[in-house]
């Protein structure tokens, strides 16, 4: 691990941190258009305790590539109300290209049909420098708990 100035240190902190917010954000606004870049071309997804604790095959939850990942999640939410809200970051700075986060999280989803779902867990991520923007190159959703109703 090469050593990063503390100052630049804190700017890859920023820059990653932004890069998360607008990853909820522009699920919640459903920016789609944008949502792609947020990610490397060829980004790894796992989202298989997602898709176990919904009842489903968790491996409909692993997904490899950006505009693939990018056009199932705009697909999944089109009709869907949604509310993502991350925290307590925890980022680590491994060298000037690469660094690694674990964000608390929450999220809200209002179906079309009625139900709601309110979930609960940590994304733990890669992220890289990638044509001059701080990138997602992996994501794994932890889901602690989902609960159904409001």
């Amino acid at each position: 691990m090469a050593a990063v100035d503390p100052v630049h240190r804190l700017e890859i902190i920023e820059a990653v941190r932004v890069t998360k917010a607008r990853y909820f954000r522009f699920i919640d606004q459903k920016r789609w258009d944008e949502f792609p870049d947020l990610f490397v071309a060829d980004v790894h997804i796992d989202c298989s305790d997602d898709w176990a604790l919904m009842g489903a095959d968790p491996a409909l939850g692993i997904s490899d590539g950006r505009d693939r990942f990018a056009r199932r999640v705009a697909r999944i939410l089109a009709d869907v109300q949604t509310v993502h809200h991350g925290h307590m970051q925890e980022i680590e700075v491994l060298d000037a290209t690469r660094a690694t986060a674990i964000t608390a999280m929450f999220d809200r989803l209002e179906f079309a049909d009625g139900r709601v779902q309110t979930g609960f867990g940590h994304y733990e991520e890669d992220y890289a420098l990638d044509a001059g923007a701080w990138r997602i190159a992996r994501m794994q959703l932890h889901r602690l708990r989902i609960v159904a109703g409001p």
